[in-house]
């Protein structure tokens, strides 16, 4: 049916969603999935995933690979790759749901590993760096693999479709996690592909973005000089890996973080009051300029055991969070917390550029 001018609903694109139990207690994913029909309309169908974290408790101390295959030769390949640097304890084909909406799924297989002991070792590098290298020569360097999850008792669901059919593919209301985070994809200048759905994730970190990146190639430059590789065809992917660069390898805090990619304008930190404040912030600006994310966006980073939402610093797309006991609700839409839990609290919506950062109880 054809659609009249001022018939259809304008929501600036994408769906993101998020709930987070601060005393870690494990929930359906269910409700994520539920949550992201209110938003139907701001998906095409082209996109949807979601993020799971404290879903395989029985192998917390293994690295979950998630990894699509384009043919049986591509996974013969990799696994020989896998072999030869990790020690494999469990590996098996992703249960899935064969439904009609879901078309023209690639292999999908999940293995829980280690780095091998003597090649990590040889190697001189941490367990999380042997870990990104490592993703990073895949995606790179074997055609037709894409390991699109690689963090500790957490996972990613992806594929082409609705999120709702993507949540019923994977069976997620068979998993229980402690947090969730989700996506509804409408691709603008990017292709609609498997791998290259939301969320992007390189070790426990992942992203659901809603937006356009206008720095992306200014991005990707910067980053690609630090040994990653942006592979997957969506600007998104980029964010996940200055996450990665600027939280695990240089030891920035979330709000510093923050302050790299949705930093203050020039003009801001001129007023700032506060020295060390102003000088914190005209150092990261002067350091990180070329890892500054510019246009429209709303993210939530996930990691292991809390998230960050933020804005762009002019608040270009919607994002708004609530609150009910211990668990803490975002989305892009306030329908959609309320579809998760209708007696929300402290209903808040962040400014441009504010971090929302919610962190677990220590266990």
């Amino acid at each position: 049916m054809l659609l009249k001018e001022g018939e259809f609903r304008n929501v600036s694109g994408c769906a993101i969603a998020a709930l987070i139990s601060k005393d870690k207690k494990r929930v359906s994913g269910k409700s994520i999935v539920e949550c992201m029909k209110t938003m139907h309309d701001r998906s095409n169908g082209l996109g949807g995933g979601f993020a799971g974290y404290g879903i395989y408790p029985e192998y917390k101390d293994y690295y979950a690979f998630h990894i699509f295959y384009d043919s049986f030769e591509t996974k013969t390949l990799c696994e020989k790759y896998l072999n030869e640097n990790f020690d494999i304890t469990s590996y098996s084909k992703m249960p899935i749901k064969k439904i009609p909406a879901i078309m023209d799924e690639p292999l999908i297989w999940r293995y829980f590993l280690k780095p091998e002991y003597n090649k990590l070792l040889e190697s001189q590098l941490t367990e999380d760096e042997y870990v990104m290298r490592n993703v990073t020569k895949i995606n790179s360097d074997i055609a037709g693999a894409y390991v699109f999850s690689s963090g500790k008792n957490m996972g990613v669901f992806k594929a082409v479709g609705y999120p709702e059919e993507v949540g019923e593919f994977y069976r997620l209301d068979e998993y229980k996690g402690y947090m969730w985070t989700a996506h509804g994809r409408y691709p603008t200048n990017t292709p609609g592909w498997w791998a290259g759905s939301h969320p992007f994730a390189m070790l426990d970190y992942t992203i659901v973005h809603n937006g356009e990146i206008s720095s992306y190639d200014a991005n990707r430059r910067c980053i690609e000089m630090y040994g990653y590789k942006c592979n997957l065809q969506t600007d998104t992917e980029v964010i996940t890996y200055i996450a990665d660069y600027l939280l695990r390898r240089k030891g920035l805090t979330l709000t510093e973080l923050s302050e790299v990619i949705a930093a203050p304008f020039w003009s801001q930190i001129e007023k700032e009051k506060d020295p060390a404040k102003k000088a914190r912030l005209t150092y990261l600006r002067n350091t990180y300029s070329s890892l500054l994310v510019t246009g429209p966006f709303s993210i939530i980073l996930g990691f292991d055991g809390g998230l960050m939402a933020l804005n762009d610093r002019l608040k270009l797309r919607s994002l708004v969070m609530g609150e009910h006991e211990n668990v803490v609700y975002i989305a892009s839409e306030e329908c959609a917390i309320r579809s998760m839990c209708s007696e929300l609290e402290n209903i808040y919506y962040p400014k441009g550029g504010e971090p929302i950062i919610i962190r677990c109880k220590e266990d």
